[in-house]
């Protein structure tokens, strides 16, 4: 099945208007490259802004998710117009074993000018391992592949967060079989070198990956996540990410599908599909949503996105909101 390949780019700015209500308007959407031209199908796109202010994205594409000839695929802004898709990273082991890739997450922390290239390898997502690759120059070039430990998956899909103490937090999650996930986050206190990995409710009854970590004003973090059971879950730290409440369900809906979330200087915003779960794991996606709020709990739609007859997973949208707004 072919994923869209439009991403919207630096594509939504808000004002506080009437009633403090956020307003949203779509300023620029474009394709980024022909449809089938480098490969049938491609999922999971990131962006990160580099220091020279040129954009980069990535995706992992090839004949079918999970066939081993899935690479990870990025692109950089130029003049007017974006490069020609390269391959950046790939799952090859040896001459004769090979891996797809899976998730690719693309992050520069403040005020450093190393960009990371975060993304996972391995036959699935129970026994894919973690993977990272750095670039000095802007995503020109990048360095060696190099494997996360063992017990370190790297940020799942969604960006790792800078608190003000210089601290990363990824957010990450386990599928340990098909019954069971579980999400955490893994800390680095010394700019991404060393990490420790935390649980969010390991017990919990909801089965919830791929989180997104909002920063409130009083300290707290919070935690939002895909989930099995119909809803967008979420859990709050008031310890900088080491210890999380249990999970509890919000009134955002979700059909098992993938969110982006962030904070915003005044609220906060969260790309998702406003469906239930169907019995095919892509129903419940053909419509897209972005709501905002100002609390992390009392969620409103601001925006549809998407309204079409076609899978349009959040994975795809949130590209330029946080180099508009929140940087």
């Amino acid at each position: 099945m072919n994923i869209r390949f439009l991403l919207f780019l630096s594509c939504l700015t808000f004002t506080k208007g009437f009633a403090q209500i956020p307003s949203a308007k779509v300023l620029k959407k474009e394709f980024l490259f022909t449809e089938g031209a480098y490969f049938k199908q491609c999922h999971a796109s990131t962006i990160a802004q580099a220091a020279d202010g040129k954009l980069l994205s990535a995706w992992f594409g090839g004949p079918h998710e999970g066939s081993k000839e899935v690479v990870i695929w990025g692109i950089r802004t130029e003049e007017n117009s974006w490069s020609q898709p390269e391959i950046w990273a790939d799952g090859r082991i040896s001459d004769s074993v090979r891996y797809p890739c899976w998730n690719p997450v693309l992050f520069r922390a403040k005020n450093e000018k190393t960009i990371y290239l975060y993304y996972k390898v391995g036959p699935n997502p129970r026994e894919w391992w973690g993977m990272v690759k750095t670039s000095e120059d802007n995503g020109k070039t990048w360095s060696q592949a190099k494997r996360l430990p063992e017990s370190i998956l790297g940020p799942i899909k969604n960006k790792p967060i800078e608190l003000s103490n210089g601290n990363i937090i990824s957010p990450s999650s386990k599928e340990i079989d098909e019954n069971r996930w579980t999400a955490h986050v893994e800390i680095s206190k010394d700019h991404q070198k060393n990490w420790t990995s935390y649980p969010i409710d390991p017990s919990s009854k909801f089965n919830v990956i791929q989180p997104s970590i909002l920063m409130h004003k009083d300290g707290s973090l919070q935690a939002l996540c895909r989930s099995k059971e119909g809803v967008v879950a979420t859990s709050w730290s008031k310890d900088n990410g080491i210890t999380w409440t249990a999970l509890a369900a919000t009134k955002l809906a979700n059909p098992n599908s993938g969110t982006d979330a962030i904070s915003c200087k005044d609220f906060f915003l969260i790309v998702y599909n406003p469906e239930l779960p169907g019995k095919e794991w892509w129903e419940g996606r053909t419509k897209l949503r972005l709501a905002y709020s100002y609390n992390g709990t009392d969620w409103q739609d601001l925006m549809s996105l998407e309204d079409e007859k076609k899978e349009n997973s959040a994975i795809l949208l949130f590209l330029g909101i946080r180099k508009v707004l929140c940087i």
